[in-house]
């Protein structure tokens, strides 16, 4: 499903280079849940924009479904990034006037999905968290867990085959990360491609695979 081959993005600081990705190589099959490992700073966050679209390797190559990312036109990049891949964060990124119903609902309307369909499919995704009977509560109103089964809620509901995970339990006591954990399971046994960015070796022992990444330099990780 995804494949970086030999890819680097280079700042210019001054008279020197900086790689925040060097030489970069990484093969994700589809179907399999995979750790991407780090601290701050090594690469993590460059390479999560590269995979999911918001920005351009200066060399290599970034393989997606077997075509290069070169080759889709910008009206293709949005259709996948809108429908393909499922965004996870940190910061749940859930807006403050919205209820939790709407938030999940929101990109459905950007993919002008028809009412009764949004409205069934919202309803399934909150079923899936476990949260139906907050869905009309604002995320001030909701804990530190709640917001974020809402974020993975609004990832479901375009019904996404990969899911990227930018250090999901980051703002998370370790009880209630390890339900979000616990989803994403649950997610993967339905047959969905994974992917986790984190610092935490816990988090990321949670995975199938898990990839290192350290001064822009990635290695497989083997226990």
């Amino acid at each position: 499903m995804i494949r970086l081959n030999e890819v680097s993005k280079i700042y210019q600081i001054g008279e020197e280079k900086v790689f925040a990705l060097d030489h970069a190589t990484l093969d994700i099959q589809e179907g399999e849940f995979v750790s991407i490992i780090g601290p701050s700073g090594s690469g993590k966050s460059t390479m999560m924009n590269i995979i999911k679209c918001l920005d351009t390797a200066d060399e290599g190559e970034y393989v997606l479904d077997g075509i290069s990312i070169e080759q889709y036109t910008e009206t293709e990049l949005a259709r996948i990034r809108n429908k393909k891949i499922g965004f996870i964060f940190q910061n749940f990124n859930l807006l403050p006037r919205l209820t939790a119903e709407e938030n999940v609902e929101l990109p459905l309307i950007y993919q002008k999905i028809k009412t009764s369909e949004r409205k069934q499919r919202v309803k399934e995704a909150m079923e899936r968290v476990e949260l139906s009977h907050r869905m009309h509560h604002k995320p001030t109103e909701l804990s530190g867990g709640q917001q974020q089964r809402v974020a993975i809620a609004r990832a479901l509901v375009t019904q996404p085959s990969l899911f990227l995970a930018d250090e999901p339990t980051g703002n998370l006591d370790t009880a209630t990360g390890e339900e979000i954990l616990k989803l994403f399971h649950e997610l993967h046994e339905a047959g969905n491609t994974i992917v986790l960015i984190t610092h935490d070796n816990s988090v990321a022992d949670e995975a199938e695979r898990k990839i290192r990444i350290r001064d822009g330099k990635v290695s497989e990780v083997v226990d």
